[in-house]
């Protein structure tokens, strides 16, 4: 009986983290969230596409420090993607990784 309770503890706990790492993107009312570009090689840019996936077209690069609006994400494979728009030029919208955004 304990172990069952452990068990179910332990997967309750994992889906609550699941949840709570999935919050922090997603859309906010039709106004997106503010996140930086982060964690980007010296030298990189953070790549601003036009669908969710490295197939898209490049839009435009984004070097660490770049402010977005982000209002949606997608699983594609092994990434997530979310759909953005620059916050000093909210007309230039796309796809990034999540991988690289930090929440401001």
């Amino acid at each position: 009986m304990r172990a069952a309770i452990g068990t179910a503890m332990t997967r309750g706990a994992a889906a609550l983290a699941l949840a709570a790492a999935l919050a922090g993107c997603g859309s906010n009312g039709g106004w997106g969230g503010r996140y930086e570009v982060h964690g980007v090689d010296e030298g990189d840019m953070l790549k601003l596409r036009g669908g969710p996936g490295t197939g898209f077209d490049v839009i435009v690069g984004l070097p660490n420090g770049t402010v977005l609006r982000v209002y949606d994400c997608t699983q594609t494979g092994g990434t997530r993607w979310c759909e953005a728009a620059l916050e000093r030029a909210p007309e230039t919208k796309g796809y990034v990784s999540w991988a690289y955004l930090r929440e401001l």
